[in-house]
C-alpha cells in the first residue's frame, strides 16, 4: 500500500480507512495500544485485538506524570524493545504517547491513528513528541518519527462541532505559509459542507498535510524553515497559558490574526492579504477576539520554549500563500503591539 507522503523514508503518512490500512502497515511484533476511553468505545472493533493503556483526555492529561503512568504500565505489560506501541486518538494521545515510545528502553517503534482534525493536519505529522509542564506547552519532547501515521476523515464525523472547528485552524495556517489553492478553497467552502463532502474533507486534509509533509521533509529539526509551521502560535501558546477559554485551533485562530495585523504594520503584509485571513477565519465560526489582554500575552512571549537567548523566531505572513521567519527580541516583538 502506497502512502501519501513519506517523511526520510522513515515515517509514511497515509490518508484513508484506518481499518484497511492497519493490518497493512503494522509490524510483526507485539502491539500495545495507547488511546482514552472515548476512543475505546468509538472504535471497540479496532482496538479490541491488543492489550490497551488509556489515558485521560484534554490538556491536562498531556503531562509528564501521564508518561510515568504508561511506562509503569508498559513494565506491569511486559513492554520490550521489540514490541511497538500504536497510538489511537487526537492530538494529545499521539504527543503524550509517542514522547513515551520514544523515551521507554531509549526508544521503541511506534505509529499513529489520528481520529481528530488537528491532529492528522498538524500535531500527529512530522516526528514532534512531547508534554507540558506547569502550563508551558510542549516543554519536554523529542524529535522522533512515527513509523507510520493513518488519517482516515471518515473518523472525523464523530467530532464535536468546535473540536472539527479547531483542525480548521490549522488549514488555515498550512495555506497561509505554503498553499494559495488550500486557502481559497477555505474561503469558498461553508463550515457545514467541511463537515459533511467527504471527498472536500479529504482534500483539505491531504494538501495540509502535504504542506506539513514537504517542510518537515527539508527541515526535520526545526533549525530553519520548519518554523514557519509555527505561523500564529507564539501567541496561541501565551493565549492558552493565561486562559482556558479557548482550545489550541480557536488560540492559533487568534494567534494568527493578531500576527497577520503585525505583519501589515512591519509593511511585509499588504492589508487586502490580512483582510483575509481575518475573513476566512471569520467565516469558518472563530471568535477572533483575544480572550485577555494583548499585554498580558507578551509578558508570557518569553517564557515560549521556541525563545533562544531572549530571541523570537517570528512567523510573519507575506502574502497568501507564503511566509518568512524573522529574529526578533521579545521586546521588539512587543512593540508591534504597542497600539493593541
Amino acid at each position: 500500500m502506497k502512502p501519501a507522503f513519506s517523511l526520510h523514508n522513515r515515517s509514511d503518512v497515509y490518508v484513508g480507512p484506518a481499518a484497511e490500512i492497519l493490518p497493512e502497515v503494522l509490524p510483526a511484533a507485539r502491539v500495545v495500544v495507547v488511546s482514552d476511553a472515548t476512543i475505546d468505545r468509538l472504535y471497540p472493533g479496532l482496538l479490541a485485538p491488543y492489550e490497551k493503556v488509556l489515558i485521560g483526555r484534554g490538556e491536562s492529561a498531556k503531562t509528564l506524570q501521564t508518561v510515568e503512568g504508561i511506562y509503569r504500565r508498559f513494565i506491569e505489560l511486559g513492554v520490550d524493545r521489540k514490541s511497538f506501541v500504536l497510538a489511537v486518538g487526537g492530538g494529545i494521545v499521539t504527543d503524550v504517547a509517542g514522547f513515551a515510545a520514544a523515551t521507554y528502553m531509549r526508544g521503541i517503534g511506534f505509529g499513529f491513528v489520528s481520529t481528530t482534525l488537528l491532529g492528522q493536519i498538524d500535531a500527529s505529522v512530522g516526528g514532534k513528541n512531547g508534554v507540558n509542564v506547569d502550563g508551558y506547552k510542549n516543554m519536554a519532547g523529542s524529535f522522533t518519527q512515527p513509523c507510520f501515521v493513518i488519517c482516515d476523515p471518515a473518523m472525523l464525523r464523530s467530532l464535536p462541532d468546535r473540536e472539527f472547528r479547531a483542525g480548521l485552524a490549522e488549514a488555515v495556517k498550512a495555506a497561509v505559509i505554503a498553499d494559495a489553492a488550500l486557502f481559497a478553497r477555505l474561503e469558498e467552502a461553508r463550515f457545514e459542507v467541511l463537515r459533511g463532502d467527504a471527498a472536500l474533507l479529504s482534500g483539505v486534509v491531504s494538501a495540509a498535510v502535504g504542506v506539513k509533509a514537504a517542510i518537515v521533509g527539508r527541515d526535520e529539526r526545526e533549525t530553519g524553515e520548519r518554523r514557519k509551521l509555527n505561523l500564529g502560535h507564539t501567541l496561541a501558546h501565551a493565549i492558552e497559558k493565561c486562559s482556558d477559554r479557548m482550545n489550541h485551533g480557536e488560540a492559533v485562530a487568534v494567534g494568527t490574526v493578531l500576527i497577520a495585523d503585525a505583519a501589515v504594520r512591519l509593511g511585509v503584509l499588504a492589508p487586502a492579504a490580512r483582510d483575509r485571513i481575518r475573513g476566512v477565519l471569520a467565516h469558518l465560526g472563530f471568535d477572533l477576539t483575544p480572550p485577555v489582554p494583548v499585554a498580558r500575552l507578551l509578558r508570557e512571549v518569553g517564557k515560549d520554549k521556541k525563545s533562544e537567548a531572549g530571541v523570537l523566531h517570528i512567523v510573519l505572513p507575506t502574502g497568501i500563500g507564503s511566509c518568512e521567519v524573522r529574529p526578533m527580541t521579545c521586546d521588539a516583538f512587543a512593540a508591534l503591539f504597542a497600539t493593541e
